[in-house]
């Protein structure tokens, strides 16, 4: 019988070692890992090999395979001696294999006796989203603001969520009554400062949900940007603008929101790099904020290197506490589709080999308070949202989108002793989390429940979905501490992030261990 159960530490041993070998070219070495067999095989594309013998001669006369990063790794066991494994792998140019290996135990270890090895179709290249697409841009310019100095964002472009104040524009929250009310300002938000003082340049001001009190991306006057990587789907909220322009190929970097998961929502659902920084660590100056005790800013990016750039550039710390530990919980694990489950799990053996970290799995974290802890959070977003905005709300009662409003409405109707009791929940959970991921430790989560929904799925179906992925979302917010989404898990051929949140002030770190 065939099962999903974890491989033994020998056989992940002997996995890595391979692929050590393979990478460095050890053409003896590899040759030694196959069957001592004439019914060893490997096949690509191009040929089937049959025997030790025929395979080390391939190996060879080949040139070097170079470097390529282990993204999943997938195990079945097939009997105490025998077991297959699939690797999902990708080089630094983005192209992609997957290779079939079955191991057979033997008296010299593990062995590989079949090897396959398949190209993944590359994704097509998206075609950067035009200045005209309002459901993108608000404001678009070539660029819109200069760079303020030369440095190590030279020449990238940033798209700046219409929440950060520009000089000589106005800030428009997603919300056009909120755009008519809004003076021109006379300078820079902090955040958008730091860029431009690092070289880049800002290519436009993108949408976002109304007042950034979203999760899908939708909005109700401007509409839905588009989702590059997944056509007909949403591209997630409420960091939406920024996320389908970098994702697009547009902007290189998009600089937005994260309250409850605005970037790592967007994120996971467009194939991109994004961090929610520590709470008060980047400067909040300048930007139109949802919920104070929550609300921080953040980075989209496609490639490491530029979100490495840019957290220096925003004056992160710089890695302190590299990772040592990681840790699941399958509580939260749970949450996901079970197609995002098994994703996850080969994406954690990867990293794991890869970055050669110990993996500690615990059941639970909240001792089945979830629930209790998503709500009280929610409330208090609500709370805080409502008293930071009552005043413009209450002038301008039909301005916003009905879902929109129904939040701001329950913050509205929270009793003093209702806030007393959700307060105290939250204060709960956020020492559970905070003790749970200690400096060294990161705690690894699928960024969302599933991939992006499609474009028209029904609105109930909708708020479960959104209801499913704030539960991993909240976590980090709820205790202010840092977490990134990496474009590391799939579902098909759609992209999903896998997340990690680390101890206060650990950004940078949690960078370096999603890096390839």
């Amino acid at each position: 019988m065939i099962d999903a159960s974890p491989p033994s530490d020998e056989l992940l041993t002997s996995f890595w070692a391979y692929e050590h070998d393979l990478i460095s070219n050890h053409v003896t070495a590899l040759a030694n890992w196959f069957l001592d067999s004439a019914t060893a095989i490997r096949s690509d594309p191009t040929a089937l090999l049959s025997g030790r013998g025929d395979i080390a001669e391939f190996r060879r006369l080949r040139p070097p395979p170079g470097v390529r990063t282990v993204e999943r790794l997938h195990h079945r066991r097939i009997s105490a001696d025998a077991a297959a494994l699939i690797a999902e792998t990708r080089t630094p140019s983005g192209t992609g294999s997957t290779q079939l290996q079955l191991w057979q135990l033997t008296v010299d270890g593990w062995r590989i006796a079949v090897a396959q090895v398949m190209p993944t179709p590359a994704a097509p290249v998206p075609t950067p989203i035009p200045a005209a697409d309002r459901t993108v841009w608000r404001e678009h310019g070539t660029p819109l603001l200069p760079s303020t100095a030369d440095g190590s964002l030279s020449g990238t472009r940033i798209a700046v969520k219409d929440l950060f104040a520009l000089p000589g524009h106005r800030v428009g929250a997603g919300n056009p009554d909120w755009l008519a009310d809004a003076p021109v300002e006379t300078n820079a938000a902090t955040a958008v400062d730091d860029l431009l003082n690092a070289g880049a340049e800002v290519a436009g001001i993108t949408q976002t949900d109304e007042l950034a009190f979203a999760l899908a991306g939708a909005n109700a006057h401007y509409g839905t940007p588009p989702n590059p990587r997944a056509p007909g789907r949403i591209p997630g909220g409420s960091t939406s603008g920024s996320a389908a322009a970098v994702a697009s190929g547009a902007a290189e970097i998009g600089l937005g929101t994260d309250t409850a998961g605005s970037i790592r929502v967007p994120a996971s659902y467009c194939g991109l790099y994004g961090l929610r920084t520590t709470h008060g660590v980047v400067s909040r100056a300048g930007l139109t904020g949802l919920a104070s005790s929550f609300d921080t800013v953040g980075f989209l990016t496609r490639e490491v290197a530029t979100l490495r750039a840019v957290a220096r550039a925003a004056r992160l710390p710089e890695p302190a506490q590299p990772v040592r530990t990681l840790l699941v919980v399958s509580e939260f694990v749970g949450l996901a589709d079970l197609e995002v489950q098994e994703s996850f799990q080969a994406a954690v053996l990867a990293l794991s080999g890869r970055k050669r970290l110990p993996v500690r799995v615990i059941a639970s974290l909240s001792d089945g308070a979830l629930d209790t802890w998503l709500e009280a959070f929610r409330t208090m977003q609500a709370i805080e949202a409502w008293q930071l905005h009552a005043d413009w709300l209450k002038t301008h009662p039909t301005s916003l989108g009905p879902a929109v409003q129904a939040r701001f409405d329950i913050g509205a109707a929270v009793t003093p002793a209702q806030r007393e009791a959700v307060e105290s929940i939250a204060a709960e959970a956020r020492a559970r989390i905070i003790e749970a991921v200690p400096p060294g430790t990161a705690l690894l989560l699928p960024a969302t429940s599933g991939p992006a929904p499609v474009r028209d799925l029904d609105p109930a179906a909708m708020e479960a979905v959104r209801t499913a992925t704030l539960k991993l979302t909240f976590l980090a917010s709820v205790s202010g501490l840092p977490a990134i989404s990496a474009p590391l898990l799939a579902r098909g051929p759609l992209p999903v992030g896998l997340s990690a949140i680390g101890a206060s002030g650990t950004d940078a770190d949690l960078i370096e261990l999603v890096a390839p």
